[in-house]
């Protein structure tokens, strides 16, 4: 065992005795994982089904730069790429590119994705919305009609169709948007909060050895989600 893959393991232990992640959801999941000792890179978690490049993943199956992963219906699944983690809700498809080994272009075709991303550059696209983010935490669900977008901490630079450049700073969900195309151009306006939690956040960058900056010596902050 790497001494990163003791460090997430110590990490998400003492957040799953703290109750940080809580007894079920994402807490239980991992949980389990480390019950049995399985924490690997690539697909780490799966609840129903999932693909990779077309074929049946299972725990474990290798997630490639340039590699198409989805989930089935009433699924979810849990990926690391190098320095970078995903959790994907039911029926979702994104694509993960780069170069040299690292992670710097993601497609979100459909569905819902919260990802945690190392201090790099990447290049989202979902639906028609560009968004330029570096190490950040982000959640985004591409609808029909809309794009929602949550960064849920750190800067990104959002950019459509007809739109001038937005630049979006949050420390802790202070901004989400919806990005509607409106006759061929994107508009952003404020958004609620919604279908994401701290603790899912907090377990996706315990897998790859860090925590969110809203936590402080492994504490929340008074206001949490």
């Amino acid at each position: 065992m790497t001494s990163m893959q003791s460090g997430r393991r110590r990490m998400l232990r003492m957040l799953i005795a703290s109750g940080a992640l809580g007894a079920a959801g994402a807490g239980g999941v991992i949980s389990r994982a480390l019950a049995k000792g399985d924490m690997p890179p690539g697909v780490n978690r799966i609840e129903g089904s999932a693909e990779v490049n077309g074929r049946p993943a299972r725990i474990g199956t290798p997630v490639n730069l340039g590699d198409r992963v989805s989930t089935g219906k009433s699924s979810q699944a849990v990926i690391v790429v190098g320095s970078d983690a995903f959790l994907m809700r039911s029926q979702t498809t994104i694509e993960v590119g780069g170069r040299g080994g690292v992670l710097s272009e993601m497609l979100i075709t459909t569905g819902k994705v919260l990802s945690v991303f190392s201090q790099k550059p990447v290049a989202i696209k979902a639906a028609s919305a560009s968004i330029g983010i570096r190490g950040t935490g982000a959640y985004i669900e591409v609808g029909l009609a809309e794009v929602y977008f949550c960064l849920c901490y750190g800067e990104a630079l959002v950019d459509g169709p007809g739109m001038s450049s937005k630049l979006v700073k949050t420390t802790h969900h202070e901004q989400p948007l919806l990005l509607t195309d409106d006759g061929g151009i994107l508009r952003a306006q404020p958004g609620p909060f919604q279908n994401h939690s701290d603790a899912e956040l907090i377990m996706l960058e315990a897998l790859v050895g860090r925590e969110p900056p809203f936590m402080k010596d492994g504490q929340y902050p008074a206001k949490k989600y």
